[in-house]
């Protein structure tokens, strides 16, 4: 009979941890789970069950919200955008595999910035985003067109990816002037690739995502959180890279039909 207790007192010790963690787990870090697990089903192309935890997500977000004031305003309005996103993508008939995984990517990021207390996902995407734009930039200089708006097109799908998530990190003033420099590459490309002066805030917008990075990092990062740059980074940045030729070449061809349209 003491055997049998023992026994019994000995896995009612085995579990004790794992009850202490599970009380020990708040809301938002609920939710980092759930948006952690939605992102690893779309990366198994699994988007039945990636929008059933979704849809989960709401009810774990309204009870949230529910229970107290855990978010600001505008922590709000970046969840809620990212999650109707994400939902859309997982929920899409016919999206195809790199813009799904962009768009859960993203809500992904912006419940970890708001979840971590050490270094953010977001940060993980340095080395991805930082040899793009140097390939931007590289492009500009040597005149190559093709190649220029091929890998600009791909940087800006990954800051976009990112930005959300940024704007719960650092300061407003300081994303409008990363904001400022980025509008004006793209919206300037002719000018970018052709005067130098132009081709300057091309060093200085790589300077400050540099900065940025570097100053978000830290000594030593969380093992855990190297999956983003390996799996997720590789992924988006081979896709999107077809995306971003895909989309240059359209548009190459809307303004050839516009100047015949002219023409005519």
């Amino acid at each position: 009979m003491k055997a049998k207790y023992l026994f019994l007192f000995s896995v009612l010790l085995l579990f004790a941890p794992f009850t202490a963690y599970a009380e020990q787990t708040s809301p938002v870090e609920r939710l980092d789970q759930i948006s952690d697990e939605a992102l690893q089903m779309v990366k198994l192309q699994r988007y039945d069950d990636a929008n059933r935890l979704l849809r989960h997500f709401s009810e774990e977000f309204l009870a949230a919200t529910g229970s107290g004031k855990p978010f600001s305003m505008d922590e709000l309005r970046i969840i809620t955008v990212a999650h109707d996103e994400a939902v859309t993508a997982a929920a899409s008939p016919d999206m195809g595999y790199a813009e799904r995984m962009n768009r859960v990517t993203k809500f992904r990021l912006v419940i970890d910035a708001i979840a971590s207390t050490n270094q953010p996902l977001w940060t993980e995407m340095e080395g991805p985003i930082m040899t793009v734009f140097s390939d931007v930039r590289k492009a500009a200089y040597d005149g190559n067109n093709d190649r220029f708006h091929t890998s600009l097109n791909t940087f800006l799908s990954l800051y976009n990816m990112i930005h959300p998530s940024m704007k719960i990190d650092i300061t407003p003033e300081r994303i409008q002037k990363i904001d400022a420099k980025v509008n004006f590459i793209d919206h300037y490309r002719p000018h970018v690739l052709s005067e130098p002066s132009s081709q300057a805030e091309l060093e200085l917008l790589e300077a400050d995502l540099q900065t940025l990075f570097d100053e978000m990092a830290e000594d030593e990062a969380d093992p855990s959180l190297w999956w983003v740059m390996i799996s997720t980074g590789s992924i988006i940045v081979l896709t999107l890279s077809y995306v971003g030729w895909r989309k240059y070449i359209g548009d190459r061809e809307k303004a050839k039909n516009i100047q015949k349209e002219r023409k005519n």
